[in-house]
C-alpha cells in the first residue's frame, strides 16, 4: 500500500475552516517521515509548520511528529537509558543557564543525565556553549560517546546536530517564517536515549498541558513540565513553581513553594558573562539567588527520579548536595 503523500496530508489540515481537520497521530508520523527523509519540498514543509502554528498545537500531531523523528535515530540507543532526559532548546534565553549546574550536581550524586539541545543564539543572549567551555565539558559526538561519558561521570551533552540534524535545520526556519513552530515542542519530546524520567522547560504556561499530553501519548513513564527561565527547565527559587506532571499515564499538577523569599531580583537584567556559572560552582561568586536556582531546580529533578518523597525533602537534599559538592571539579 502506498503511503499517504505529503500533499494529501497538507490538504487535510489546509482545506479551510469548514473542511480541514487535525492530523491523527499516525498521519503526523507519516508527515514526519516525509520531512525527515527529505521527501517534502521546503515550501511544503514551511506551509505545514505555519498551518500547525496557526491552528494551535495538537498533542496527537506533535506525538506523531516525535515518533517520526525518533525513527531517524532509534537504532542508535542500544538499550542504554540514563536516569534523566533533559532537553535544552530555548536558544534565545536572557538568563544564565544555572540549570546546567543542577544537572551536574545530580550527576555527581549518582543520577545519570543526558542533556541535549542546540548551541543557541549569541548576541544579547546566554547560550549554553560558552558555559560548557568554561566548565571544560566537551560535547558528546555521538550516542556511543554520550554513553561513555555518562558511564564515566554521570553526565553528557549531545547537540541535536549529532543525532538528528534535520531538527536543527527546522528550528532555524523560525528566522525565515518569523514565528515559533511545533518543532520547538517536538525537540523537547525526543528523549533520544529513552530515559524513564524527563524534565521539560517551557517559556509560556499555556504550552505545559500540550507537553504533558504529548508525554502521555508517547508512553513516557515520568515527566515534569515547568515554566522556566527563558523557556528552560530552571526553577525560579523566589516564586512558587507550578509544574505539570505525567506519572505512568496520569497527568497531574504540583505547585512547589518558593525556596527563598522574593528579593526583587530581575533575572532579565542578569549579567550574562558565562564565566559566572563555573565561578558559582567553585564558590567564587556571591550570588545567593543563583545558588538557590541551582538547588531548587535540582530538587525538582530529585523528586521526579524518586530520590525524595516530597517538596521539603527534595529541597533539603539538594541543599545538602550543593553544600557538599566538589568545588574543585571544574577548576579555572
Amino acid at each position: 500500500m502506498t503511503e499517504t503523500s505529503f500533499a494529501d496530508l497538507l490538504r487535510i489540515i489546509g482545506k479551510g475552516p469548514n473542511m480541514s481537520r487535525p492530523l491523527d497521530q499516525k498521519e503526523a508520523r507519516i508527515a514526519a517521515r516525509h520531512i525527515f527523509s527529505g521527501n517534502a519540498h521546503p515550501m511544503q514543509t514551511g506551509a505545514f509548520l505555519l498551518l500547525l502554528r496557526y491552528r494551535a498545537e495538537m498533542a496527537e500531531e506533535i506525538a506523531g511528529l516525535v515518533e517520526g523523528a525518533q525513527e531517524v535515530f532509534t537504532d542508535s540507543t542500544s538499550g542504554f537509558a540514563p536516569d534523566l532526559d533533559w532537553p535544552t532548546y530555548a536558544d534565545r534565553h536572557k538568563q544564565q543557564p544555572w540549570f546546567i549546574l543542577s544537572a551536574l550536581l545530580l550527576a555527581e550524586n549518582g543520577v545519570t543525565v543526558l542533556m541535549h539541545g542546540v548551541g543557541g543564539a549569541e548576541d544579547g543572549y546566554a547560550p549554553n556553549g560558552p558555559v560548557f567551555d568554561g566548565l571544560g565539558i566537551e560535547r558528546a559526538a555521538s550516542f556511543s560517546d554520550a554513553r561513555t561519558r555518562i558511564s564515566d561521570c554521570g553526565y553528557a551533552y549531545l547537540d541535536i546536530k549529532s543525532f538528528c540534524p534535520v531538527v536543527e535545520d527546522l528550528l532555524d526556519v523560525r528566522d525565515t517564517l518569523g514565528v515559533r513552530t511545533v518543532i520547538n515542542t517536538l525537540a523537547r519530546g525526543l528523549n533520544p536515549m529513552k530515559a524513564l524520567n524527563q524534565v521539560i522547560g517551557v517559556a509560556h504556561p499555556p504550552y505545559m498541558p500540550a507537553h504533558a499530553d504529548v508525554a502521555r501519548l508517547l508512553g513516557q513513564p515520568k515527566s515534569v513540565i515547568m515554566k522556566g527561565g527563558g523557556g528552560e527547565a530552571q526553577r525560579n527559587p523566589l516564586k512558587p513553581c507550578r509544574v505539570s506532571t505525567v506519572y505512568d499515564g496520569i497527568i497531574g499538577e504540583e505547585t512547589w513553594p518558593a525556596l527563598m523569599p522574593e528579593t526583587g531580583v530581575n533575572w532579565r537584567n542578569e549579567t550574562l558573562d558565562p564565566a559566572r556559572v563555573p565561578a558559582l560552582w567553585r564558590g567564587e561568586l556571591g550570588a545567593p539567588e543563583s545558588e538557590a536556582a541551582v538547588i531548587a531546580t535540582a530538587a525538582l529533578a530529585l523528586k521526579l527520579v524518586g530520590k525524595a518523597d516530597n517538596f521539603e525533602d527534595a529541597d533539603n537534599l539538594a541543599l545538602m548536595m550543593w553544600a557538599e559538592r566538589d568545588k574543585n571539579r571544574f577548576a579555572a
